[in-house]
């Protein structure tokens, strides 16, 4: 769990502001930045210009938007990650055996990330991609994360980002989540019953090391409407959780 640096430095803390800045903005020029942030235009416009020169940053016209330099980065960090390549072919059969949106997500400074998706032949398509980070307690997956953490981790992560609640499903107190993740650790699965998306389901299991340190977690998600009855209590948990003990073994003796 990161925490705040003892002498943060104010230019690197302006300059990942200013590039999250222009990923919520979808793109932006000098003077909405400038605004958005609250930092002179003259300021932003030197950050900007220093960013578009070591090639993280494009301008198209007066717009300047997230280059592509930041993916080589991402693929880097992804790749480097053990968990990624032993799990990605039980991914990959899990989409192709369910037809749903299958996934693998693990936890880095108290959210989740999404290493991989792979879609089935009937899968919805949803916001998310490969590296949205999400809140942990309103996702199967990251239920299903948090637990197999040491409780003092769990309420760290709640201090630090809250109990968001992107839908009214959504867990919303620390007893509510507390007895949920009871019941996971008791039935080694996780369900979000339309917790972060209005009409998604989502059946999710840790993904557990040989000493039972959770690596990251695997899910078969999909709409209400499809996922739902013994399909949603019973056959995707199961080959769910056939899928995270093929990863497990495979973690065990790679």
């Amino acid at each position: 769990m990161s925490h705040q640096a003892k002498n943060p430095v104010q230019s690197t803390v302006n300059t990942f502001a200013i590039v999250e800045a222009l990923r919520e903005l979808d793109g932006a020029g000098v003077s909405e930045l400038a605004e958005h942030l609250n930092i002179p235009k003259s300021t932003v416009h030197n950050y900007l210009s220093t960013l578009e020169q070591e090639e993280y940053i494009v301008k198209e016209d007066s717009v300047y938007q997230v280059g592509i330099r930041f993916l080589e980065l991402g693929a880097y960090a992804r790749n480097r990650r053990q968990i990624f390549e032993i799990a990605k072919p039980e991914i990959d059969r899990l989409a192709e055996e369910t037809g749903e949106l299958a996934n693998l997500l693990i936890e880095e400074h108290g959210r989740g990330t999404y290493l991989q998706r792979v879609r089935g032949e009937n899968a919805v398509q949803v916001e998310a991609h490969v590296g949205t980070r999400v809140s942990l307690h309103s996702t199967a997956l990251g239920k299903a994360i948090l637990a197999f953490m040491p409780r003092e981790r769990v309420e760290e992560i709640v201090d630090r980002h809250g109990l968001e609640q992107p839908t009214p499903k959504t867990v919303s107190s620390r007893e509510e989540l507390y007895d949920d993740l009871e019941e996971i650790r008791e039935s080694r699965y996780a369900l979000d019953d339309e917790e972060r998306l209005k009409g998604l389901r989502c059946v999710a299991a840790p993904i557990l090391s040989n000493d039972d340190r959770v690596l990251g977690a695997v899910s078969v998600s999909g709409p209400s409407n499809r996922i739902r009855g013994d399909r949603f209590r019973e056959e995707l948990p199961n080959k769910v959780l056939e899928a995270v003990n093929v990863i497990e073994l495979n973690v065990t003796y790679s």
